[in-house]
């Protein structure tokens, strides 16, 4: 394997574990059960910052996109 791939590869192995994370996180932030949400201390109503880039990118906006979407798109980069 060539180092580009190599790393494209660990990229890709990052990127995979980040979503999992935020997944999970989000189903237990937004769990009907959840003490965090109806004590306040999770507010989920918030701002949503936001980055202007000049310079294009070939990765999909994904802060509307389901977590199906965000499978499908990581499976397309080269992902299982």
């Amino acid at each position: 394997m060539t180092e580009e791939t190599e790393f494209k590869e660990e990229l890709l192995t990052i990127i995979k574990a980040l979503t999992s994370k935020i997944e999970e996180l989000e189903k237990t932030v937004y769990s009907q059960d959840n003490l965090l949400m109806k004590s306040g201390y999770v507010v989920a109503e918030t701002p949503t910052p936001v980055i202007d880039n000049v310079i294009g990118s070939s990765v999909a906006d994904v802060s509307s996109m389901d977590w199906s979407d965000i499978h499908k798109m990581v499976e397309n980069a080269g992902g299982q």
